[in-house]
Parts: C-alpha cells; structure tokens; sequence
C-alpha cells in the first residue's frame, strides 16, 4: 500500500507540475505573443519612421547635389568676375595713363599757345605801334596840307594866271612826302618840262603830275582831285582845272 501512495503521490505531483507547465507554457506563449505583436507593432512604426527618414535623406542628398551644382556655377560665375574686374583694373590703368599722356601732350600745346599767343601779342603791339605812329604822320601830313589849302589856292591865283614869256625850263624832281618806288616819264615842250610821276603804294597806283621851270615852279596832281604848287620854296594847293589851266598857259 505504501507503493501504491508512493505512485498516487507521484502521480499527483506529476499532475501538478504538469498543469504548472501547461500554465507556465500557456503564460509564456502568452507572453511572447504579446511581445511579438508589440514589437511588430514597433516594427511597422520604426520602418514607417525609418521610410520617412529614407524619403528624408534622399530629399536632403537631392538638396545637397543641387546646393552643390549651384556652388559650382556660382565658383565659375566668380572666377568670371575675377577675371572681368582684372581686366577692368588694366584698362582702367591704361586708359588712366592714356589720359595723363594726353593731359601732358594738351598741357605742353597749351603752353605752345600761349607762348605764340604772347609771341603775336607782342607782334601786334609792335604793328599797332608802328601804326600809330604811321597814324600820326598821315595826320600830320593831312592837317598840314588841308591847313594851307585856301591861302595856297587864293596865292595861286594871283601869281600863275598869267601868259608867260620865252623862259628856260629845266628839269626838277619833285618832292611830295611820300615814300615810295617812283617811276618817271618826261615829255619835253618849248620852254616848260612835264614830269609824270607814278606812286606805287602797297600794290595801288597814283599818279602825279608836276611841271617845273627854271624859276623853281613845281605842280603836283594827285588822284585825289587836289593839286600842290611849289614856288620858291611856297606851297599852293589846286583842283585839276586850274592846272591844266596853267599847263594851257604854258603851251
């Protein structure tokens, strides 16, 4: 009997470490069925994560390419620039020693200028001197004649109206104030000489006419319509009708 409560026994434990097995079993399948769906779970949330940071990264690789390309372009947009701005540096240094080559070329003309500019000035004084004082002289020359014209003319006439006798003419050059080339031209007659005498004055011709005789009577007609006579050192002035009065006289 005591083998049969030995087998009952064992029996019985075995029965009950049987059912904590099974329970144990049931438990742990229990367990690692919940672990598995929580895992899987964790799974599905880690790879939707882990696609979205793939789908990340490839949009941050694509950013990154782009960024990239645009830095080159820009490097070569830049190398561009730096070779324009050098290019820009020499021709503004050429163009800046163009400029100061001229300046002093213009600055050098300009005291050409104004050395010939004083050189002319000079000159021109110079003539407007001359000038001047040729001025004077034609002045001088005029108030002189024009001063004397009415006592000369009323003395003409009433000492060369006359008929004169048989006299002895001679040859007398004559005198007017007037420097110049005189070109001479005698015509003799019976008892009277006749001196042409032509002026050339600065490219014009005047001409003068004198008749002398031996009592130092000298007649000058100018252009001009006036006549001087010159007798024993006096002057008389004259239109061209009383001379060719006289010169009738004469004939």
């Amino acid at each position: 009997s005591r083998n049969l409560d030995m087998e009952s026994i064992v029996a019985e434990v075995r029965a009950q470490y049987e059912e904590i097995a099974s329970r144990s079993r049931a438990e742990a399948e229990s367990w690692y069925q919940q672990k598995y769906e929580e895992m899987q779970l964790t799974a599905t949330k880690h790879g939707d994560d882990l696609k979205n940071s793939k789908a990340e990264i490839s949009e941050y690789n694509r950013r990154i390419a782009r960024i990239h390309s645009e830095m080159e372009l820009i490097k070569g947009q830049f190398s561009n620039h730096e070779a324009q701005i050098k290019e820009a540096e020499e021709r503004g240094e050429l163009a800046v020693k163009d400029a100061r080559l001229r300046l002093q070329e213009l600055e050098a003309a300009l005291l050409r200028a104004k050395q010939d500019m004083a050189r002319q000035v000079r000159e021109y004084q110079s003539l407007m001197n001359i000038k001047l004082a040729l001025d004077i002289e034609i002045a001088t020359y005029r108030k002189l004649l024009e001063g004397e014209e009415s006592r000369l003319y009323t003395s003409y006439q009433t000492h060369y109206i006359t008929k004169p006798g048989p006299l002895n003419y001679d040859l007398e050059s004559s005198f007017v104030g007037v420097s110049s080339q005189n070109a001479t031209k005698d015509i003799h007659n019976t008892g009277l000489v006749k001196q042409e005498v032509v002026v050339n004055k600065g490219g014009s011709s005047s001409s003068l006419t004198t008749v002398t005789k031996s009592t130092k009577t000298t007649v000058v007609t100018s252009e001009m319509g006036k006549t001087l006579v010159s007798t024993g050192g006096s002057v008389q002035v004259m239109d061209k009708s009383a001379v060719k009065e006289l010169e009738d006289v004469f004939n």
